[in-house]
């Protein structure tokens, strides 16, 4: 059983950097650049961040087996832990703060272009 569960733990990582390196396409493809990568700090974690002008996106990948499915796995806790880590990116990097701060999502399904939600929900910023 032990093995079972590490294996499908694997398979559901390998499955997320594949969903995440999609995405990061798809952005660069809509001209952003992206500045991080899966960045994480206590309490926090942010997929992607991507910048395209004066605006930087924080921005949450979901993929599941329909975009639908995807757009619902943002949990009000989810939320939270993004807003807690832009937080702490905007303090590391104070230019950031004269920019508009966005929380955005990709989301990724099989067989399906993927959706890049701008503002898919408030930051809690400050």
């Amino acid at each position: 059983m032990q093995h079972r569960d590490s294996n499908a733990r694997r398979a559901a990582y390998a499955y997320g950097l594949q969903a995440e390196t999609i995405a990061i396409l798809w952005l660069r493809a809509r001209l952003y650049t992206i500045l991080a990568r899966n960045y994480r700090v206590h309490g926090g974690e942010i997929d992607i961040v991507a910048r395209r002008g004066r605006t930087i996106a924080f921005v949450e990948v979901k993929a599941r087996g329909a975009l639908e499915d995807a757009a619902i796995a943002i949990t009000p806790q989810k939320q939270r832990r993004i807003s807690r880590a832009a937080n702490r990116w905007v303090a590391t990097h104070p230019w950031a703060a004269a920019c508009t701060l966005r929380a955005d999502a990709v989301f990724i399904a099989p067989g399906r272009l993927p959706r890049h939600l701008e503002n898919a929900f408030a930051l809690a910023i400050g």
